[in-house]
């Protein structure tokens, strides 16, 4: 999913190590062909200095979306459009720093008791948009509403740790959630992907939603579009911008025309084609997010032939991981080692990079009786370099001895269709702390398990983890969990790929070392228009 689409700061700590690792109407230009002020003038090296902030103007944003079925609830975020427009509307009362550790929002401060089974969280004077402050009941009914047992909510299993019964209110502003065991990286969940903070009751979204975010709704059609303005009470600051419009165009040549086109004036996720052929050329402004985006194949390990290890570990040695790199992302990025979070914290440097071995592969298929396997890879246009990995690969595994068909499937459903259909898929990922990776992908109860990784013993680690104080400790855990996943689990990452951004020249305030996901990313209420 992408993931769309979540870290730490008890004691603001997380911190990347070099890597920022980082899910997906109309097509057409017609339906891009929307008013609006681009704003006037544009600096002489908009890269050296970004000048004083203007207000003003309205800036139209293109994003893939997920068709007539968008929504605006903020708990059911799970494609970067929804993200964006949930961070434009929402708070959460901590969120991503560019280096992954928590980052107080609507929480002012959080404290711990010694056993760390207590934390304390203190709310800052912020409002919803129709002027009611931002409560402890506010907090308790939207974290009790992503926990209904009857729904699957994005964030459910980050919360896991809550006791929400037992939590409660100390005042209007202060929070005292009980936990159902120590858990040392609190923060993180907090900072859950999807864990925003609604108004006490409030159950429809896509009429006129109520948030305490920087800009106010005005009007939202599904699968097109979604425009809001600027909310001058904003806690935080107001916005620069007047108007923020959210503009839906599935094809990246869409998003990249409608931006040459001034036609918008920020578009998400370009590919390195198109990045390379226009950045330092002076009409648009390119902005590369290094290394941030995880891409890989989910292998669902509950059924065959992915439930025999071996077939995995055959499927692991199959892929050219370079050759990957090079064709389907055109060099902009690095080599996976099929593990999630490349340069995070706890991530398990110190495990070999596994190499191709079609020799080895052949031997593991015919010890599992699939020397002739056939197999069907699930992919989309979705996302830049799927299509292109998924042909890469076909042709790595018939290597091999493997078939491999490609079905493509609907950009505007295919993060949906793939979570519990299908055997073998493209899959992508944003940025998040490697525990709320597992967290949300990889634990029995997780909602956005597509590899349908299920081991109670592994969910039993990672508690363990989260109840562990040392630090060295906690670390060891992780790395023995991901030593687990690295030999048999059902992600064969193989690669991260540079984040790309284009905007007009016009565009100032885009932080352009915030990967997906984070804090400063999409951050439109820092953005204004020269």
């Amino acid at each position: 999913m992408n993931d769309v689409p979540v870290n730490d700061s008890r004691l603001p700590g997380l911190r990347r190590r070099g890597f920022l690792a980082a899910a997906g109407g109309a097509a057409g230009l017609g339906a891009l062909a929307l008013a609006g002020c681009a704003g006037s003038g544009t600096a002489a090296d908009p890269a050296k200095a970004d000048g004083t902030p203007q207000r003003g103007g309205r800036l139209r944003a293109a994003f893939a979306g997920g068709g007539a079925s968008e929504t605006l609830d903020p708990h059911l975020v799970n494609l970067f459009a929804d993200a964006a427009r949930a961070k434009a509307l929402f708070d959460k009362l901590a969120d991503y720093g560019s280096d992954l550790s928590a980052q107080p929002r609507l929480a002012s401060a959080w404290e711990a008791n010694a056993g760390l089974d207590r934390w304390k969280v203190t709310l800052r004077k912020a409002a919803f948009h129709d002027g009611k402050p931002v409560t402890a009941q506010d907090v308790l009914y939207s974290y009790r509403r992503i926990t209904d047992p009857a729904k699957a909510f994005r964030a459910k299993a980050s919360l896991e740790p809550i006791d929400l019964k037992a939590s409660r209110a100390l005042d209007e502003r202060t929070i005292e959630f009980v936990l159902k065991r120590p858990t040392a990286e609190f923060p993180n969940v907090l900072a859950a992907f999807g864990a925003y903070i609604v108004p006490d009751g409030a159950q429809d979204f896509d009429k006129k939603p109520v948030g305490s975010g920087p800009f106010r709704f005005v009007s939202f059609a599904p699968g097109k579009s979604a425009v809001f303005k600027r909310n001058e009470a904003y806690w935080d600051g107001a916005p620069y911008l007047d108007e923020l419009e959210f503009v839906v165009a599935n094809e990246e040549s869409a998003r990249t025309n409608a931006l040459l086109g001034g036609q918008v004036e920020y578009a998400h996720e370009l590919n390195p084609a198109t990045a390379r052929a226009h950045e330092d050329k002076g009409q648009i402004q390119i902005v590369r997010l290094r290394n941030s985006a995880m891409q890989g194949f989910v292998m669902k390990t509950d059924r065959p032939p992915f439930d025999d290890t071996r077939v995995r570990e055959a499927f692991y040695l199959i892929a050219d991981r370079k050759e990957l790199v090079d064709g389907a992302l055109s060099g902009a990025g690095g080599i996976g080692n099929d593990l999630f979070g490349k340069g995070y914290e706890y991530y398990a440097a110190s495990l070999p990079q596994r190499e191709q071995d079609l020799d080895r592969a052949r031997k593991l298929l015919k010890q599992a009786g699939a020397e002739k396997l056939k197999v069907t890879l699930d992919t989309s246009p979705v996302a830049a370099g799927f299509t292109e990995a998924a042909a890469i690969f076909r042709d790595q595994a018939a290597k091999a001895g493997v078939s491999i068909e490609i079905r493509t499937g609907s950009k505007d459903s295919y993060w949906r269709d793939i979570l519990d259909s299908g055997t073998l898929a493209s899959y992508r990922s944003g940025a998040m702390p490697i525990e709320s990776h597992i967290s949300q992908r990889l634990l029995t109860g997780s909602t956005t398990n597509a590899t349908h990784w299920r081991h109670k013993d592994f969910d039993a680690l990672y508690q363990q983890a989260q109840s562990t104080k040392d630090k060295k400790v906690r670390a060891a855990i992780y790395e023995r969990m991901q030593r687990r996943l690295h030999t048999e689990g059902g992600f064969l990452i193989w690669g991260f790929a540079d984040w790309i951004l284009g905007t007009a020249r016009s565009v100032r305030g885009v932080e352009q070392k915030a990967p997906a996901n984070s804090l400063d990313w999409a951050r439109f209420d820092k953005v204004w228009l020269a």
